[in-house]
């Protein structure tokens, strides 16, 4: 079960008119691709995403990209799962509550554990070493963790854990952090990745619903399963190969979010998209190839781009292109330049404009000449900025 209704207000103007799993990622993908695609890669085909929140462009993204990839004859299925105002007449009040309001579900289905993912993380995993690690140890709950800079902890669950990966205290979000034993400078966090036993899983729902609190995995039920002394483990992410701590991005800030992007366009990334053994599935549209047009270095009219991704469909008809991800349909024009910058799909740069350390929202037109990222003050007037000086123009924008 995929939790995929989150607001992602920290992500404003890009969550303006969509949830924040459907935020588009790397040129190609929308945010949720990664997660479904670790299920998919997974081996399991039994998926429900529980959406909420703006979710319009998500479930089409669903039906178009994902409904084709399942058999529903093999009993495959990805089935999309709006608030049913079921239980109670009102929106998901947290997670918890999100899988307690679809409890039905799971009773009809009846499977002897569950898996609780969030639909907004950057990362690649094999769960069925999570899943097999739970059943070995006969736990109640697992749950997915790595080693994180201890400032980074703040905003995550914070775990403590004894010689066994057995969980003997949890925080959600703690303004000082327990650090892991011999290392004042990490916390161990979690993933907000769950294994339940359903029965547990059940029970502590039930519970939670009768209660007056937040409703929430992090700051209920997980608490309140460590506080009783329940089955509750720890599983580290590692990868598979070296033992190494896995890469694993929580991309809830615009700070965050663009520099995830730009990872990506190292050399050797240490998330590479190009893993044919682990591929990342979306729908890529009819588009033509990308093409760079105009070699004209008298007239400094040279289309080229250098360290970027160009999605299908891109024409860099005699700009110039830097560090930079181009999304499906978009044009750079003559003496423009585009650097450090994210362009969603069909955005257009008119001639001799510039663009720097920005992210430009879908279907927006550069007026020739136009500057972004030039002039902080002028910027901040105009978009929005980031605290790290990123500029983000929204989705469908005007500019004169």
């Amino acid at each position: 079960m995929v939790m995929a209704g989150g607001a992602g207000n920290r992500l404003y103007p890009l969550t303006r008119d969509r949830a924040k799993p459907a935020v588009p990622f790397a040129g190609l993908y929308r945010i949720i691709d990664f997660t479904l695609s670790n299920v998919l890669n997974s081996g399991l085909h039994r998926i429900y995403v529980l959406t909420q929140y703006r979710s319009f462009s998500l479930h089409r993204h669903l039906r178009e990209a994902w409904g084709p990839l399942f058999n529903l004859i093999r009993g495959e299925y990805i089935e999309v799962v709006p608030p049913q105002q079921r239980i109670v007449g009102d929106w998901y009040r947290g997670t918890a509550d999100a899988i307690f309001q679809n409890i039905d579900l799971l009773e009809d289905d009846r499977p002897e554990h569950v898996l609780l993912l969030s639909g907004d993380h950057i990362y690649a995993m094999d769960y069925g070493l999570m899943i097999q690690d739970h059943i070995n140890r006969g736990a109640a709950l697992t749950i997915g963790c790595l080693e994180v800079p201890i400032d980074e902890a703040t905003r995550l669950g914070v775990l403590q854990v004894n010689e066994d990966e057995r969980v003997v205290g949890f925080q959600e979000k703690p303004d000082d952090p327990r650090p892991v034993p011999g290392d004042p400078n990490t916390a161990l966090a979690s993933m907000g990745i769950y294994v339940f036993s359903t029965s547990a899983l059940v029970r502590m729902l039930s519970e939670d619903a009768r209660t007056d609190s937040d409703h929430d995995f992090g700051k209920n039920i997980i608490p309140e399963m460590v506080g009783r002394e329940m089955d509750v483990y720890a599983h580290r992410f590692r990868h598979p190969q070296t033992g190494a701590r896995g890469y694993w991005r929580d991309i809830g800030t615009l700070d965050s979010f663009f520099e995830a992007n730009m990872e990506l366009l190292e050399p050797e990334p240490v998330f590479n998209l190009y893993d044919q053994s682990w591929p990342v599935h979306t729908r890529v549209g009819a588009y033509p190839p990308a093409k760079t047009i105009h070699d004209l270095a008298d007239e400094g009219r040279v289309g080229m781009a250098t360290q970027s991704y160009l999605a299908p469909g891109c024409i860099v008809s005699g700009g110039r292109v830097k560090r930079s991800i181009l999304s499906p349909r978009v044009r750079v024009n003559s003496y423009s330049l585009v650097e450090d910058s994210l362009l969603f799909n069909g955005v257009d740069v008119g001639r001799n404009a510039r663009i720097r350390r920005a992210i430009i929202d879908k279907h927006v037109s550069i007026p020739p000449g136009y500057e972004i990222g030039y002039d902080e003050e002028l910027d901040r007037s105009r978009f929005t900025v980031s605290e790290g000086g990123i500029v983000v123009v929204r989705k469908g924008m005007v500019l004169t």
